[in-house]
């Protein structure tokens, strides 16, 4: 039984970690000439604490029926899904050569079972929450108590079914399997998310019974300890809104709206990586 996460690092670690990964998702978007940068630099900090730090997995037995399942509901994100992937050990780093060409298993969109650690398929938007309720009733029926950690982008908030999910959360008493995270970087396809549909996801959460957890979602060590607060027993369903800025660490793709789906020149990866290792 998976009773702790694997591994457990400081967040000094977790920085230079979370520099390689954003070095991963850059690089990929511009071999690929394809995909999207914004949402998944805006995520890393996110992502590498959770896999590093908090989520029980084993990359060496990914299929493990008591292992945590984390749930990619923003689909599009897959630069920085297959990079963590990648970087904690569920498959060859070299795979990530291959992002979205014909016959990689690591497509635009995450698809269940195409490479290890994918534990759901993407790409319509606003599933991932009632995909973790299945998951979660499924675990309770099968007396395992492993979590499912969701995330969430905030253009999804736009979606009903997230907030009918999010109502039967608690209605189910599912509370202590069930993490939201909410990348809450302000941008969606079509521009600022405020400009198209406003939505305040912590006083929205909270008015439906769940424990909210807000953070500076690129401080390692907030993001850190917002996961750390979210694994404390209570009654209610926890969900961390992390606020974040898309395109972090790359000075042209921040807060940008037009690198939401598009890949750097060659000139500007360059740029990006320079950026990336310098830390700006």
């Amino acid at each position: 039984m998976l009773s702790a996460p694997t591994v457990s690092v400081s967040v000094d670690e977790l920085r230079e970690i979370a520099k390689r990964i954003r070095a991963h998702i850059v690089n990929m978007v511009a071999r690929a000439q394809s995909g999207h940068p914004g949402g998944s630099l805006s995520a890393v900090e996110l992502g590498v604490a959770l896999f590093w730090n908090h989520l029980r997995c084993d990359p060496a037995n990914p299929l493990s029926p008591d292992r945590d399942r984390f749930l990619l509901s923003k689909g599009h994100a897959t630069p920085f899904y297959y990079a963590v992937l990648a970087e904690r050990g569920f498959f060859d780093p070299g795979l990530l050569g291959g992002f979205r060409t014909l016959g990689s298993p690591l497509q635009g969109h995450p698809s269940m079972g195409a490479a290890p650690g994918i534990e759901m398929s993407g790409g319509s938007l606003g599933q991932g929450l009632s995909f973790a309720i299945g998951q979660a009733i499924a675990g309770r029926m099968d007396q395992r108590d492993y979590r499912c950690w969701v995330l969430i982008g905030d253009g999804e908030l736009n979606e009903g079914q997230v907030w009918e999910a999010a109502m039967a959360v608690p209605h189910f008493n599912l509370g202590e399997r069930i993490v939201a995270l909410i990348d809450r970087n302000g941008i969606q396809n079509d521009g600022f998310a405020d400009d198209i549909m406003k939505t305040h996801p912590a006083e929205m959460f909270r008015g439906f019974g769940w424990h909210v957890i807000e953070c500076d979602g690129h401080d390692m060590a907030a993001v850190d300890q917002a996961m750390s607060e979210a694994e404390k027993p209570r009654e209610r369903p926890r969900c961390i809104v992390a606020h974040t800025v898309k395109g972090k660490g790359v000075s042209f793709m921040e807060n940008n709206p037009g690198f939401h789906g598009k890949a750097p020149s060659g000139e500007q990866l360059a740029d990006a990586l320079r950026q990336i290792e310098a830390g700006l």
